[in-house]
Order: C-alpha cells, then sequence, then structure tokens
C-alpha cells in the first residue's frame, strides 16, 4: 500500500473535442473511422494483467507504487477490446522520469500526457499476451479522485449483475456505430457509467482515494 501523500480535488471527465484528443496525444492520435470488435470475456486477460503486473514492479523497483487491473478486461462476463487497461499509482504521475525509462524496456511507450486533468499519463504496449493485442497504462498520482472511481466501478460490477448487464448491453449498441477516434467510443459511455457508479456511491462508503 502506498502512502497517502494528498487528495486533490475533483475535476469531472467531460468529452473531448477532435482538437483536445489531437493535443492530448504526443503523437498524431490514430485514426479510427470504424465501429468496435468487441470479444466475449476470457480468463486469460486477468492473466495477463497478473504476469504484467509483476514485471512492472520488478522494473519499478524501489518507487513507491501500486498496480490494479481496471477497465472491462477486469471484469469477467463483460465483452471488451483485447487491450488490458492497467492504472498504475505513484507519487507523482506528472515526474515521468521517475517511471517511464524503467517502463520503457518493457515495451512501453509515453502516448498521452493531459496535464489538466489530473495529471493524467498514458503509456502503451502492443503485443500484450496472446490474448490480448495491448496494454494502456493509466498513471495517475496518489491521492486522486480517479483512482476511487476506477477501481469501484470495476468492483461493482464484479458484484452486480444487473448494472454489469447494461454496462454490456450498452456497450455493444455504442460498438455498432461508426468512431472517428476510440476516446469519441470511450466518452460516449459516460452517461451510463456516471449513472452505475452514483448508485454505487450510495451503497459502497467512500474510501481515501488512493488507499487500498
Amino acid at each position: 500500500m502506498m502512502p497517502q501523500e494528498r487528495q486533490e480535488q475533483e475535476i469531472p471527465r467531460v468529452s473531448m473535442t477532435d482538437e483536445e484528443i489531437e493535443a492530448a496525444n504526443l503523437k498524431t492520435p490514430p485514426l479510427l473511422n470504424s465501429n468496435i470488435k468487441l470479444m466475449e470475456y476470457t480468463p486469460e486477460w486477468a492473466a495477463a494483467f497478473t504476469e504484467e503486473a509483476r514485471r512492472m514492479s520488478d522494473g519499478l523497483g524501489a518507487l513507491p507504487h501500486r498496480i490494479e487491473h481496471t477497465g472491462s478486461t477486469s471484469v469477467p462476463g463483460l465483452p471488451a477490446k483485447p487491450v488490458i487497461d492497467i492504472l498504475l499509482i505513484v507519487p507523482d504521475s506528472a515526474d515521468e522520469s521517475a517511471y517511464v525509462p524503467s517502463l520503457s524496456p518493457l515495451g512501453y511507450t509515453l502516448a498521452v500526457r493531459e496535464p489538466d486533468w489530473y495529471e493524467h499519463r498514458v503509456l502503451r504496449k502492443p503485443d500484450l499476451a496472446p490474448s490480448a493485442e495491448s496494454a494502456n497504462l493509466h498513471v495517475l498520482s496518489t491521492g486522486c479522485p480517479e483512482i476511487q472511481r476506477m477501481t469501484l466501478f470495476r468492483d461493482w460490477l464484479r458484484a452486480h449483475t444487473n448494472d454489469r448487464d447494461l454496462y454490456a448491453r450498452t456497450k455493444r449498441d455504442l460498438a455498432q456505430r461508426t468512431w472517428t477516434y476510440m476516446q469519441h467510443y470511450a466518452d460516449a459511455k459516460s452517461e451510463v457509467i456516471a449513472d452505475i457508479l452514483e448508485r454505487a456511491m450510495r451503497t459502497e462508503p467512500p474510501s481515501a482515494p488512493g488507499s487500498s
């Protein structure tokens, strides 16, 4: 467990324009211009995460950190893109020199920098495992409210069939549409995610952001 260093003010996530997506990406973001291909859940995704988390912990060494499996591949029963979403929590996500050089030898490349949204960073790794095309590594700082939001959503869906099925139906419906960027598809899920999180937060007592 990492020590609680600070608690940041909550910053709502809003849908991004094409210009904002292009500005956040360090290279030209890949155009999708198609629908989304979802796969049925496989336990191989959890196994791929576990092995990758071990490699990352070894590489990060003495840097205080916590690693979580998030996103749809972390919820048994949910359809998902074969992309493993990983959350890395470090003392300061803006300090890229503290973690990027340690992760580069594992195949990770810094792809997204969002200084105005919790200093969020995304690193990407292709060809993660036979069951997963790639990994998206989200980096946030200890105390960031988004940490609780991401893990609460995951844990709620794991335990509540009705909301898991609702989210699955929403994903399948949206996946049939054509999207310019993958981020647009992610943003389109925001309303149902907010509804599910509202129910979860009414039921689950809040914990300190960044704690486990």
